[in-house]
């Protein structure tokens, strides 16, 4: 292992095999996960939000552990002395499985960090638990209290910016900003404003309110479901007009020689950029065979571009990968920072190349420049 990866393993045994490690996307938790739970020699479960995950993480310990590894999840149910199970089996089966585990690693732990969403590990037994995330909760808020008290604190932390160039491949991310065109901006204006009048009245109300509780507010009011609703139709415009669908076309044109990822805010997006460019597409909605077998093909460079709405967010491990194409994004700095990852894994002589699309004078640019500071700091 990385110098790090031994001092942040170290840190986690220092804290009696509690906590959580932050580490960035390629930096290697899989493997630092593998270690403790070589070290630990005892009964252990991984927990991973996807059946991509579920996927990749078996094929990871199976290099490295010689008995059967079991899973649950994705059409399978087998239990074993080392076993990988998603998030939404461990809802369903943890009240049955929770005691059969000394060790539970959380790969994408901030996913427990929300109010309730923390019941199935509160059901599990397991004395030791490891918690990877490269987007952890802010320190002191609600979320990092709540991981502490069901994982354990921040042990180890380490950003992008402290191992780009060195165990993380160095990366340019340009803004390319594009406009509505007028029907757009005039569809874009009538969807948008009786809701940007209601939320500024709640605003001044309430200062300290979250854009979700706004949301929640607006909707409760006369009237207000069909506010928010226009509201998310003029997101969906501004998050994909038709200046940024010519502009993905062009930049795929572009780096059609390297291997390129596209990221959308909404599946159906993922499918038009598909079906304009003839390039593989992978959503929630892909099966198994189907998704193992593009990724298959995309890392033995018979595809050389992916496109995706929020499958490829999170863990799946597309280490050639150069070319990233943010379309658009809902989801806030832990998933841009996520994007970013996915094209930092370091090889000889890689140059990692992020274009995040704006759209100017919209809730997608204001949102880009909060992204942006975000990843600077």
């Amino acid at each position: 292992m990385r110098t790090y990866q031994h001092d942040a393993l170290d840190a986690w045994r220092a804290f009696g095999g509690k906590g959580v490690v932050v580490l960035p996307t390629g930096a290697g938790k899989t493997r630092l996960a593998i270690a403790a739970l070589s070290r630990a020699r005892t009964s252990a479960l991984v927990l991973c939000p996807t059946r991509a995950l579920l996927a990749q993480w078996r094929r990871e310990l199976e290099q490295w552990y010689g008995g059967p590894v079991g899973i649950i999840g994705d059409g399978e149910s087998s239990l074993e002395r080392v076993t990988v199970m998603t998030f939404a089996g461990a809802y369903r089966r943890m009240d049955d499985l929770g005691d059969r585990f000394n060790l539970v690693v959380v790969d994408e732990v901030h996913h427990f960090s929300g109010a309730g969403a923390g019941e199935a590990l509160e059901m599990c037994a397991a004395p030791y638990r490891m918690g990877l995330t490269a987007t952890a909760p802010r320190p002191g808020s609600r979320g990092d209290q709540h991981l502490c008290a069901i994982v354990g604190p921040v042990v180890y932390e380490l950003g992008v910016r402290d191992l780009a160039g060195s165990h993380l491949a160095p990366f340019h991310v340009p803004r390319i900003c594009v406009r509505l065109e007028g029907d757009e901006a005039d569809r874009y204006a009538t969807l948008q404003r009786p809701f940007q009048m209601l939320q500024g009245a709640f605003r001044r109300a309430y200062p300290r309110a979250d854009y979700a509780w706004i949301l929640r507010a607006i909707a409760r009011t006369p009237g207000g479901l069909q506010v928010v609703g226009d509201h998310h139709k003029a997101v969906d415009l501004a998050t994909f007009p038709r200046a940024k669908r010519r502009m993905v076309a062009s930049l795929i044109r572009r780096h059609r020689d390297d291997k390129t990822l596209v990221f959308t805010a909404f599946a159906e997006h993922a499918y038009t950029i598909a079906m304009d460019n003839l390039v593989p597409v992978i959503t929630a909605e892909v099966n198994r065979a189907e998704r193992d077998a593009i990724l298959e093909r995309f890392r033995d460079g018979r595809y050389r571009c992916l496109v995706s709405a929020r499958v490829l967010n999170e863990g799946v491990d597309v280490p050639d990968a150069n070319v990233a194409i943010l379309v658009g994004g809902v989801l806030g700095t832990r998933e841009f920072i996520q994007r970013v990852g996915r094209v930092l894994r370091p090889a000889p002589g890689k140059k990692a190349l992020v274009y995040d699309l704006v759209t100017m004078d919209t809730d997608d640019d204001a949102r880009s420049e909060a992204r942006r500071r975000s990843l600077a700091a």
